[in-house]
């Protein structure tokens, strides 16, 4: 049987040490200009010495266009290298595997952060957003691959594009609303030619050793438990990917259209063609990670666990029992996790049983 101990090979780059990663998770604890903050590399290099297999950055934007809040992280210019280099030196000399999440915000982007309006598939004045033209999309598709060589030069084994909780990219599969007419948009085979091109540019551009991960919604967000799906398999076989991994809200629940049995099993089933497959969602408890890899996941992403412990990983390898503290905790206990205040301020006000 697989344990969450056990290591983890991938089709490009290095093994991983476990299968436990550590989710990519907004902090706002960035500098206004989007490089890295101190508090930030303390929160991210904490876990590294934790015990995870890999440590994610939070969604960092590809493009000025796509920030999408303040104190977010940024891959868009080289003036943001510097920190990012620091940054995956000090996680590689703890052990663990690195890798920076590629974001774009689309219509969910911060225009009084960009000073423009918002990108996206289509129009929506109710979100300041503006139909792309083709170019744009083109544009788009080389921020992508733009800052994963950033993320390559500046040292981390891996990138993983985020396609999940209706962002840019998961946008272009939005079947209620994505109708564009030029190979975009209209019909599936349409809609998810974006996230093929970006995926086929990332790998063409760095290289056999770079790690390339993708994060999936499997429904909602103008997308069909079917067609999630369907996304997760030609991704799979695509030959690009070393891992998918699906955001499920909750590993234990049931798809919310009321198809049958549990939606994690709606995606173990599906070939992977060497690449891994990855669930993330309400994993508390060393049990909680190995129900994952029993269900037939190979990678389990923890977030809010990570959060309450920086060493999850190491507890839950080590002890098959370990549960995390009861909630809320005090702001004290944060810190001595090394969670920055500016993350414990947006953690507060967002959570309603994370901080007392």
């Amino acid at each position: 049987m697989t344990s969450i101990a056990d290591p983890l090979s991938f089709p490009h780059g290095p093994d991983w040490a476990n299968r436990l990663a550590l989710a990519p998770l907004t902090n706002t604890q960035s500098h206004i200009d989007g490089t890295l903050s101190d508090d930030e590399r303390a929160w991210l290099v904490a876990r590294g010495r934790g015990g995870f297999g890999l440590v994610m950055t939070c969604a960092a934007y590809v493009a000025p266009a796509g920030q999408a809040w303040p104190g977010q992280l940024g891959i868009a210019s080289d003036d943001q290298l510097p920190g990012l280099t620091r940054l995956a030196s000090e996680l590689a000399a703890t052990g663990t595997r690195s890798a920076v999440q590629l974001h774009h915000g689309g219509r969910r982007a911060a225009p009084a952060l960009s000073g423009r309006a918002n990108q996206c598939p289509w129009d929506e004045p109710s979100k300041d957003a503006v139909a792309m033209s083709t170019g744009e999309v083109e544009e788009m598709i080389a921020d992508f691959v733009a800052a994963a060589v950033r993320a390559e030069r500046a040292g981390f084994h891996g990138v993983q594009l985020h396609g999940a909780h209706g962002y840019l990219l998961g946008q272009f599969l939005d079947g209620r609303h994505n109708h564009r007419t030029d190979g975009y948009g209209g019909s599936f085979d349409h809609r998810i030619r974006v996230v093929l091109e970006v995926l086929e540019g990332v790998r063409e551009a760095t290289g056999p050793d770079f790690q390339l991960g993708l994060r999936l919604t499997p429904e909602g967000s103008g997308i069909t438990l079917d067609e999630g799906r369907e996304t997760a398999r030609q991704v799979l076989a695509s030959g690009t990917l070393d891992y998918l991994d699906m955001s499920l809200w909750d590993v234990f629940m049931k798809p919310r259209g009321g198809a049958d049995g549990l939606l994690i099993e709606h995606f173990t089933d599906l070939p992977r063609h060497g690449a891994r497959l990855g669930v993330a969602g309400k994993v508390l408890s060393a049990a909680d990670a190995a129900w994952c890899l029993e269900q037939g996941a190979d990678i389990v992403s923890v977030g809010v666990a990570a959060i309450l412990h920086h060493d999850f990983a190491a507890r839950a390898v080590a002890d098959p029992g370990f549960v995390v503290r009861e909630r809320p905790v005090s702001r004290d206990d944060l810190h001595a996790e090394h969670v920055g205040p500016a993350f414990v301020d947006y953690l507060a006000a967002g959570w309603d049983d994370l901080v007392v």
